[in-house]
């Protein structure tokens, strides 16, 4: 994608959307860490569900432990992988009181090192928590990024070392919140809704995927058309003598 072009999509999708952030619920940097690592393999929607009667519980990692690991099992079993999860929250919090004194550290490097922390998850709480112009490359950004051709790539790392590389300064704080918000709303996986799409005109997709309401209303006209032509020709009706 032309430079002038990544400038454009990323000023339409700050149109769309002038303040992006994580659709996450959390009430402080601890229990944001925690809900991005609930959210591997699983969605923003199904993370929120479980976490208010967690996080009412335990929202400091002393509270977590005391709370224990069949304790976060049990308020999390309706995540996928809910028993790795439980184990790796309770992990992480005796990291971060014995390493750092129950604060979560604003550094990548040590993030990764608590359990459950990959890449991914240590750069959207850079980004959230502490404000940091990291890019976090998930299913969304993924697609999104190969989708537009803005950043293509065959693996995460890829696309996250391209959208690095050619993101204007000024869009990189947001531009994961905005690439994952359009992919979860606009770009969709199977059927892009290309109708409503702000950056259509510079998106390279083929086929576009039609308003599907001018494509029913074309689809109706045509079967009506076609009963139409089908139905058989009305009589005429006999012209009257004259007297």
């Amino acid at each position: 994608m032309k430079k002038a072009d990544i400038d454009r999509l990323f000023t339409s999708l700050a149109e769309v959307i002038p303040e992006p952030e994580t659709e996450l619920e959390y009430t402080n940097v601890f229990t944001l860490l925690v809900s991005v690592v609930l959210s591997a393999q699983a969605t923003d929607k199904g993370v929120n569900a479980a976490t208010p009667g967690l996080f009412a519980l335990a929202d400091t990692p002393e509270k977590m432990i005391a709370l224990g690991e069949e304790g976060v099992r049990d308020k999390i079993k309706t995540i996928g992988l809910f028993n790795a999860k439980a184990k790796n929250v309770i992990a992480l919090s005796h990291m971060l009181i014995e390493h750092h004194g129950s604060e979560v550290p604003a550094n990548r490097e040590e993030l990764q090192k608590l359990p459950g922390v990959g890449r991914k998850t240590a750069s959207v709480v850079m980004n959230e928590a502490f404000g940091e112009a990291t890019i976090a490359v998930d299913t969304h950004v993924f697609r999104v990024s190969n989708r537009t051709r803005l950043a293509p790539g065959k693996t995460p790392d890829a696309v996250e070392k391209k959208l690095e590389s050619i993101v204007p300064d000024r869009w990189k704080k947001g531009a994961h919140h905005w690439l994952i918000l359009h992919g979860r709303y606009t770009c969709l996986a199977r059927k892009p809704q290309c109708w409503s799409c702000v950056i259509a005109d510079i998106c390279p997709h083929k086929p576009k995927t039609p308003d599907p309401e001018i494509e029913a209303a074309a689809k109706a006209e045509k079967k009506a058309s076609a009963k139409r032509k089908l139905a058989p020709p009305r009589p005429k009706k006999a012209a009257r003598r004259r007297a």
